[in-house]
């Protein structure tokens, strides 16, 4: 009887060993997996950024045909502050994400809104940028709307894939998209009536609509909705990368880099979350 209770006791003390050896592996398999995006960066020297290009004062190029923005900036010092070189992929914002799935970028900054859908796929950064949603209209009419019910039955220009696309679609109106189309494209339809309405950033929109003080278009005077942070988007597993730019924007905001960036681009510190009252959406699956 005693054998046996010995050999029982061996057993039962092996499997316990067993076990604890195995979640060390796996501990140290998900530690490999977390650093191996890091690694790979840093035995490049380089890291790839995908955005459009396309959007004014976040991704844009400037009069010498050079690309700038606040999110193209703010992707340079970080770059800069790690000890890496950048290079930017130019993509559509339908193919950004997928482009990190893929492999082909490291990460995307394109003023891309932190939502639970998302962190459900991907990796997001300590958010550069605060807040919200808004509609470009007719200065004329207000396109005919006065409320976020009304968007039924309108015509607004947005991307596919688009959170502000999806926000139209909610409340019932039809979206026109463009691909990776300039922002006039979308400013001048809404003048000329071929669309009725864009919904979109706040910031992006005030400097849009600005851009072009020829055509019958201003921010809608009277909605402020859907509240937004905007992040470094990234592969899912690359904790340790998230980790280094968390860090590095950390370090800019204390020392004030991301308020100087956010002025510069948008004539208001964006770094900060907006003061006022924003109305939340119900039922909205982000």
């Amino acid at each position: 009887m005693k054998k046996i209770i010995l050999f029982i006791s061996f057993i039962a003390v092996m499997v316990m060993l067993a076990a604890c050896g195995g979640t060390d592996i796996n501990e140290k398999q998900a530690s490999s997996k977390n650093a191996e995006k890091w690694n790979e960066i840093q035995e490049k020297g380089t890291i790839v950024a995908g955005t459009s290009g396309t959007l004014i004062a976040a991704s844009t190029y400037d009069d010498n045909e050079e690309l700038t923005g606040y999110d193209v900036e703010i992707m340079r010092e970080v770059a800069n502050r790690l000890g890496l070189d950048i290079k930017f992929e130019i993509l559509g914002i339908d193919s950004m994400l997928p482009a990190i799935e893929s492999g082909r970028i490291d990460v995307a900054v394109n003023d891309i809104e932190i939502t639970d859908n998302r962190k459900e796929q991907f990796a997001f950064s300590e958010p550069y940028k605060y807040s919200y949603t808004t509609m470009v209209v007719r200065e004329a009419d207000n396109s005919g709307i006065k409320s976020l019910e009304d968007l039924e039955g309108k015509r607004a220009g947005g991307g596919a894939t688009t959170i502000f696309s999806q926000i139209a679609e909610h409340f019932g109106a039809e979206v026109v998209t463009y691909g990776n189309a300039p922002n006039e494209a979308y400013l001048r339809d809404v003048h000329n009536g071929n669309t009725d309405v864009i919904v979109n950033d706040y910031y992006l929109s005030k400097f849009g609509v600005g851009a072009f003080p020829e055509f019958d278009i201003h921010l809608h005077p009277d909605l402020k909705f859907h509240p937004t942070e905007q992040a470094v988007v990234m592969d899912k597993d690359a904790e340790t990368l998230q980790q280094k730019i968390n860090e590095t924007l950390s370090e800019m905001r204390e020392d004030g880099t991301l308020s100087e960036l956010a002025v510069k681009f948008y004539q208001e510190d964006a770094s900060q979350k907006p003061e006022g009252e924003i109305e939340e959406i119900e039922g909205l699956d982000l």
